[in-house]
C-alpha cells in the first residue's frame, strides 16, 4: 500500500511538473552524449594521428562534467524545492492523519528514487540517440576527412556507469534535503502555506528612477571598460568590470518594481485595457523576490550566449587555417640543405613508399635566404624568397594561375609548406637572380595518388624507417592529414565544450524560469477563480496568463542579448586576429539553439500555466 502511494504521487507529480521531469531527462541526456565523445567517431579518428589531442580533449571533458554536476545538482535542488513548496498541504495532511515522520520521509525517498531512476533511464536513451546525432554533425564537420569507414550507433558502457555515479549522488543529496525540510517542517506552516503572500511595498517612483539609472550607468561603464580594454587582460580591473556588469544588472531588475508599474499607471488607457492591472501588480508583487533570481537568469543567458556564438565563431576561423597550412599533401623539409641537398623522392622508395605509384605529382625545390638589395624587400615582408619557375610549379599542383615574369620581383603570401609555421611572406624573383642568393632550405612538395590514408600510412612507415634518415641531414614531415587531425582536435575541444556549457547554461535558466512561473500560476489559481467569477472572459485570462509568461522569460533575455552583442563584439575582435569570423553563422546557430531549447521551455511553461488555472477553476 505504502508503495502504490509513492507511485500514485510519482504520477501525479510528472503529470503537473513535466517541466521537473523533462528538465531531469534533458540534464542526464546531455551529461551522457558529451560523457561518451570518446567512443565517438572523432575521437576514434583522431587517436590514430594524435594521441595527444585526445587526452587533453578527455581531460578538458572530466573537469567540465565536474562543473556541469555542480551546476545541475543546484538546479535539481532548487526545482525540488518548489515542488516541495507545491506539497506542503498534502504533508501536512500526511500529518494530520497519524503518519510519523519518519514514514513520510520514507514516503518522499520512494517517490524521488522512482522519479530518478524514471530520468536516468529515460535520459540515457534519449542521449544514445542525442549522441548519434552529434556524430552526425562530426561527419558533416570533417566531411574532408579521406576515411570510408563506417559509421554505427554507439553504447559508452564508461558513460552510462559515470552518468549514473554522478545523478545517484545528486538525487541522495536530494533526498537528504528533503528529510531535512519535512524532520523541520511545523504542521501550521504546512497547512497554511497557500494563504501566506508576500507583502507588496511600493517604493517612491523617484527611488526606482534612481536606481533604474544607477544600473545602467553601471552597465554602460561595464561596456566601456570591456571594449577600450578587450579580453585578453585578467587584471583588477578586469573583475572590477564584472563586478559593474552584475550590480548594474541588478539595480536593472531592481528598478523595475516601481518604475516599470507607475510608468504604465501613468497611461490609463494602457493600464485599464483588459487585464493588465492585474498582470503588471502581479508582476510587481513577485519581483521582490525573483529580482535576484531574474539577475541570475540574465547572466546564466549571457554565459549561454556568449559561449556558444564564440565556440562557432572561433570553429569557423580554425576551419579556415586548414587550406593556408596545408596547400599540399605533404612537405618535407632539409634544414640542411643550405649545405647538404639529398634525392628526397629516391630516399623515400629506398625506404619503403614507391613515389612513382603513391604520388600524383612532386617538387623538389629550394628555398633561399631574403636579401633585400637583391629581392627589394625587407626581412620584415619576405622571409624566404623562391624563384620564379619553382613558384609557379608550386602554383600548378594548387591549380592557380601562374605569376608573370614581368612581375617580379613579387611578393607573395601564397602558402607553399603544408604544417604551422610556414612563412609569411615570399619574395618571388628570377631563376638568375635567385642564383644568386643563398640557400635556406630544401623542400619536397607532393600530392597522393589513390587512396590518400593509405599513401599516408605508407609514408609515415617510411619515414620513421632509419633507411631514410642520416647523420647528416635533419628532416622535417609536414602532411595535410596530419594538420587536419590537429584541426579535428581543436574543433572538438572548441566546439564541443562550447556547446556543452552552452546547452547546460540554457537549459538551467530556462528551468529555472519554468518552474518558477507554474509554482506562480499555481499560487494565482484562487486569484483566476475570483477573475472568472467577476465576468473576465476566458480569453482575456489566457492572454495575461501569457503576458505574465513573456515577462518572465522575454526580459532577462532581452538584457542577456544586449549584454552578449557587446560582449561578442569584443570577442570577435580577439578572434579576427587569428582568421575572419564568421558572425553570421556563430549568430544563427547560438539563435536556433534559443528557439529550441527556451522556446520550448516558453511554451511549454505557458501551457502547464494555462492547465494549472483551469483545473482550478
Amino acid at each position: 500500500m505504502f508503495s502504490k502511494l509513492a507511485l500514485r504521487n510519482v504520477t501525479r507529480s510528472l503529470k503537473d511538473y513535466s517541466v521537473y521531469f523533462l528538465t531531469l531527462t534533458f540534464g542526464v541526456s546531455i551529461f551522457y552524449v558529451f560523457n561518451s565523445l570518446e567512443s565517438q567517431w572523432c575521437m576514434q579518428m583522431l587517436a590514430k594521428s594524435a594521441h595527444y589531442m585526445v587526452e587533453s580533449i578527455l581531460i578538458f571533458m572530466n573537469v567540465f562534467s565536474a562543473f556541469v554536476s555542480v551546476v545541475l545538482a543546484c538546479l535539481i535542488l532548487y526545482a525540488n524545492t518548489f515542488l516541495m513548496k507545491r506539497r506542503k498541504r498534502e504533508l501536512g495532511t500526511y500529518f494530520l492523519l497519524g503518519l510519523p515522520t519518519a514514514r513520510v520521509s520514507l514516503l518522499l525517498f520512494l517517490e524521488t528514487l522512482l522519479i530518478g531512476l524514471a530520468a536516468l533511464v529515460t535520459g540515457i536513451l534519449l542521449g544514445i540517440l542525442l549522441s548519434q546525432c552529434l556524430g552526425l554533425l562530426t561527419i558533416a564537420m570533417f566531411s574532408a576527412y579521406p576515411s570510408g569507414e563506417a559509421f554505427g550507433l554507439v553504447l559508452s558502457g564508461k558513460a552510462v556507469g559515470k552518468t549514473a555515479l554522478y545523478f545517484g549522488v545528486i538525487f541522495l543529496l536530494v533526498m537528504v534535503f528533503t528529510g531535512l525540510s519535512v524532520s523541520r517542517a511545523k504542521l501550521i506552516d504546512l497547512m497554511q502555506s497557500g494563504r501566506r503572500n508576500e507583502e507588496m511595498r511600493e517604493r517612491p517612483l523617484w527611488r526606482s528612477v534612481l536606481t533604474f539609472l544607477a544600473g545602467v550607468a553601471l552597465l554602460l561603464a561595464a561596456y566601456a571598460m570591456l571594449l577600450l580594454r578587450g579580453l585578453l587582460y585578467i587584471d583588477p580591473l578586469f573583475f572590477l568590470m564584472l563586478a559593474l556588469g552584475t550590480l548594474g544588472t541588478l539595480l536593472f531588475f531592481r528598478s523595475l518594481s516601481g518604475f516599470l508599474l507607475r510608468v504604465v499607471k501613468s497611461r490609463k488607457k494602457l493600464y485599464y485595457k483588459g487585464l493588465n492591472m492585474f498582470v503588471l501588480r502581479q508582476f510587481n508583487s513577485r519581483i521582490h523576490t525573483t529580482y535576484l533570481s531574474m539577475t541570475v537568469i540574465c547572466l546564466l543567458l549571457l554565459l549561454a550566449i556568449g559561449i556558444t556564438a564564440c565556440c562557432v565563431g572561433l570553429n569557423n576561423t580554425i576551419e579556415q587555417s586548414t587550406a593556408s597550412a596545408a596547400p599540399y599533401d605533404l612537405t618535407i623539409q632539409n634544414y640542411s640543405g643550405d649545405t647538404v641537398r639529398v634525392d628526397i623522392s629516391a630516399r623515400l622508395t629506398e625506404a619503403g613508399f614507391d613515389t612513382d605509384a603513391l604520388l600524383e605529382d612532386s617538387l623538389d625545390f629550394l628555398l633561399y635566404y631574403n636579401d633585400p638589395v637583391l629581392t627589394g624587400f625587407s626581412d620584415e615582408e619576405a622571409n624566404a624568397a623562391v624563384s620564379l619557375r619553382d613558384y609557379n610549379a608550386l602554383m600548378a599542383m594548387q591549380g592557380k594561375a601562374p605569376l608573370a615574369a614581368a612581375a617580379l620581383p613579387a611578393l607573395s603570401r601564397e602558402p607553399v609548406l603544408t604544417g604551422y609555421g610556414a612563412f609569411t611572406g615570399l619574395a618571388v624573383v628570377s631563376d638568375e637572380t635567385a642564383a644568386r642568393l643563398s640557400p635556406r632550405r630544401q623542400v619536397f612538395a607532393a600530392n597522393y595518388r589513390g587512396d590518400k590514408q593509405a599513401a599516408e600510412d605508407t609514408l609515415n612507415a617510411a619515414y620513421a624507417s632509419p633507411d631514410f634518415h642520416t647523420e647528416e641531414t635533419s628532416f622535417h614531415l609536414g602532411t595535410r592529414i596530419g594538420v587536419y587531425m590537429e584541426n579535428m582536435g581543436s574543433k572538438i575541444l572548441v566546439l564541443f565544450m562550447g556547446l556543452y556549457l552552452g546547452m547546460v547554461f540554457l537549459l538551467t535558466a530556462a528551468a529555472v524560469l519554468a518552474l518558477q512561473q507554474l509554482s506562480q500560476a499555481a499560487d494565482n489559481a484562487p486569484r483566476y477563480r475570483i477573475l472568472a467569477r467577476l465576468g473576465a472572459p476566458e480569453k482575456m485570462r489566457r492572454r495575461s496568463v501569457f503576458t505574465q509568461v513573456f515577462l518572465a522569460f522575454f526580459l532577462p533575455l532581452s538584457l542577456a542579448v544586449v549584454h552578449a552583442a557587446v560582449g561578442m563584439t569584443a570577442a570577435n575582435a580577439v578572434i579576427a586576429q587569428v582568421g575572419r569570423v564568421d558572425s553570421a553563422a556563430s549568430s544563427a546557430v547560438t539563435a536556433c539553439f534559443i528557439l529550441v531549447i527556451y522556446g520550448a521551455y516558453f511554451l511549454a511553461t505557458y501551457c502547464g500555466s494555462r492547465r494549472i488555472l483551469k483545473e482550478n477553476r
